[in-house]
């Protein structure tokens, strides 16, 4: 954020920040210019009673924030952003596959995810470049060849400007916008951040553009022309909030037509009633159920008065805090009992939410549970800024057994105890969303990774090189 009016931006950029916090949930933080970053664990929520003593403290016409979902380096105040490195503040949504290699090139010091993250690495190579080149935009020229995988990043230098830049392949949304009343520019990863605090979209952020905020205004340049895109799928089905417009689609309109795209591939006619799983699979879910003429109903529901019940379980870092989320997905008998049960939801991706679903449907009395998946079965790492690292502890891993798509579907419908599974297709979904399939993202789908451009290497903690 910068404003040009001199207006402490500071309460506009929390209240900007609880609008994101379905993107990230274990820490957040501020920075502002000559100052420290803070930096806080858990919800932003959670610091109500310190918000105006944070903007009285933190008071600046300028700032940048973040909120943490952490994919590389482990979940501490330690790495929750924005970090600093010299007179640069930085806060990035992403995963820089090759950080181990990266960090040969600012010291040769090890990386690992306990002593350090990727954010860190790439900071202090951009620093370092920065003091060779002179500007930010040819730091990036370079620094854009040498990593590998999804960024986008904020940075802000203790002279007071602002910068913003969204990596060549646009994996990771990014967003720009104004505020007339406060002349306040900003970026922000979702459209979301911007009606929170009355600012209008103006467009997305290209990707390879670098943005900067200063006493003149804004200014743009582009770093990179790559003209391949690979926008990440993941947004469209889960990530996303549903009020955000990115890639010139409603979130929203775009996941109901994901429904009934997905009701013409499943016309399951039989059923006597269509339940989302809570929250993001309801747009898909009344899609579909428009799309057949079947009834649709909340047969689910959150306990949004337990601890952890508001959360979403699945960018938990921990496996028991997860069990523990859906643990408070709770059925509706007097829905339920005795119908036929069309279960739509977003994705499945290691298993632990339609496992706890499905046995407390058969709890409440459901005859017949079909389940249908708006995402395509995920059998490889994500390496682009989606949490699963690993084949292993996916549902749809088929062991390395060389299984077919049909076998990988009838083990994962035997795993969480469904009568019938069915998964959407990438062909399908993209047509939905109304972007073409190339110019999306699928490597968890398909283990291509050559948008990302890297070899893989599988496995927990496994370390990524370039092509």
């Amino acid at each position: 954020m910068y404003s040009l009016a001199g207006t402490n931006v500071i309460p506009m950029a929390i209240d900007a920040l609880r609008a994101l916090q379905h993107r990230g949930q274990e820490a957040w933080g501020l920075a502002v210019p000559g100052m420290p970053p803070l930096k806080k664990l858990g919800l932003v929520s959670q610091s109500a009673s310190e918000f105006k003593k944070i903007a009285e403290k933190y008071s600046s016409k300028c700032a940048i924030g973040h909120v943490r979902y952490s994919t590389v380096g482990k979940s501490s105040l330690e790495n929750a952003q924005p970090l600093k490195v010299a007179d640069l503040c930085i806060a990035h949504n992403g995963t820089i596959a090759n950080a181990d290699e990266l960090a040969g090139m600012v010291g040769g010091c090890t990386f690992t995810p306990q002593n350090s993250s990727d954010t860190m690495i790439a900071a202090s190579r951009l620093v370092s470049l920065i003091s060779e080149k002179g500007r930010m935009g040819e730091a990036l020229a370079v620094l854009k060849d040498e990593m590998a995988g999804s960024y986008c990043f904020t940075f802000m230098s203790d002279d007071g400007s602002v910068h913003a830049a969204r990596d060549p392949k646009g994996f990771r949304p990014m967003v720009l916008g104004h505020k007339e009343a406060d002349n306040l520019y900003m970026v922000a990863s979702e459209s979301a951040a911007l009606s929170a605090v009355g600012a209008k979209l103006e467009r997305d952020v290209r990707p390879g553009e670098l943005i900067k905020f200063g006493p003149d205004g804004m200014e743009s340049e582009m770093f990179a022309k790559e003209k391949e895109r690979a926008h990440c799928s993941f947004e469209f089905t889960y990530f996303a909030h549903p009020s955000s417009k990115m890639e010139g689609s409603n979130v929203y309109i775009a996941r109901k037509q994901i429904g009934r795209f997905l009701a013409k591939k499943f016309p399951i006619k039989d059923a006597d009633l269509v339940i989302p799983v809570p929250d993001s699979a309801r747009p898909a879910a009344l899609g579909y159920a428009q799309e057949l003429g079947i009834p649709f109903d909340e047969g689910l529901l959150k306990d949004r008065y337990s601890k952890k019940g508001p959360l979403r379980s699945f960018i938990e870092p921990h496996q028991s805090d997860r069990v523990e989320i859906n643990r408070w997905i709770i059925p509706i008998r007097e829905i339920i009992e005795g119908m036929h049960v069309v279960v739509i939801d977003d994705s499945l991706v290691r298993g632990t939410s339609s496992r706890a679903i499905i046995k407390a449907l058969k709890r409440a009395g459901a005859r017949k549970i079909s389940m249908l998946i708006t995402y395509p079965p995920i059998r490889f790492p994500c390496y682009a800024g989606i949490d699963f690292p690993s084949r292993e502890e996916l549902a749809a891993f088929d062991d390395g057994k060389g299984l077919s798509d049909e076998a990988v579907i009838a083990k994962v419908r035997s795993d969480i105890g469904a009568d019938f599974l069915g998964y959407n297709d990438a062909e399908n979904l993209a047509a939905a969303v109304g972007i073409p399939a190339d110019s999306m993202c699928f490597s968890c789908v398909s283990g291509d990774y050559s948008s990302l451009g890297i070899t893989p290497e599988f496995g927990a903690g496994a370390r990524q090189k370039k092509l």
